[in-house]
């Protein structure tokens, strides 16, 4: 039985000491992937912001890829992000670097020595991004689309337990956002789990799966399309 990747019950979410969220409940199981939709402001960064360690859970019960949220400490945090995969609206790439060299921060900073297995995983995640021949480039010399899949590359680095993407899709045209879509679809049809917050309805009905919504301080799911066509291509 697939065991629960993140775990929230009774969680209050505060930033600066005002209560942006309450009672929160939800789990997420290894393998599944969820959107998290709302209006901009409505508490959906702050929430993800808590399950990378960005936030404090001051209350409730909380756990992440097996870290207690509640009780977590500020040298624990980089060992929490090496299981989570982390994909922003802004890319947040190095623009004073290659792409390759992006990667290769990520893998020391994370600990990793050796130099045949850096340079074989940097490899093979962007192999499996659609950028192998891209390394070499400086990440303003390629597309938005392709910056984000640097990004997505960059997250799948440490083999994350969970990726959370934050409006991953924000800052791209349609067209390449149904690509990055495309992309995320068959990560997660690989095994990997993944939360996306959005506000792109049109991706959501193309790509359905279950959706929580962030809407007047708190977090419910809501209806969604059957996903008998999730998996056809159009």
């Amino acid at each position: 039985m697939a065991q629960p990747v993140l775990y929230l019950k009774d969680a209050h979410v505060f930033q600066d000491d005002v209560l942006i969220l309450k009672n929160v409940d939800f789990e997420i199981l290894s393998g599944d992937f969820f959107y998290l939709i709302g209006k901009t402001g409505s508490g959906k960064s702050s929430l993800l912001k808590i399950l990378y360690g960005d936030l404090s859970l001051k209350s409730g019960i909380g756990e992440v890829v097996g870290f207690d949220l509640p009780s977590l400490k500020e040298k624990q945090i980089p060992f929490l992000r090496r299981k989570i995969g982390i994909v922003f609206q802004d890319f947040k790439l190095l623009n004073d670097r290659t792409i390759h060299d992006n990667l290769l921060f990520v893998l020391k900073a994370t600990g990793w020595k050796d130099k045949e297995k850096m340079k074989q995983k940097i490899s093979e995640v962007l192999n499996k991004v659609g950028l192998e021949e891209k390394g070499y480039k400086m990440p303003f010399q390629v597309s938005g689309g392709e910056q984000q899949r640097i990004a997505i590359a960059r997250a799948l680095l440490n083999d994350p337990e969970l990726i959370i993407a934050d409006e991953p899709t924000g800052n791209l045209d349609p067209k390449t956002s149904m690509e990055v879509m495309e992309l995320l679809n068959e990560i997660h049809q690989s095994g990997k789990t993944i939360l996306m917050a959005t506000h792109d309805y049109a991706l959501i009905l193309k790509y359905p799966q279950r959706t929580f919504k962030v809407e007047n301080g708190e977090v419910f799911e809501v209806a969604h399309q059957n996903k008998s066509n999730q998996n056809t291509n159009e």
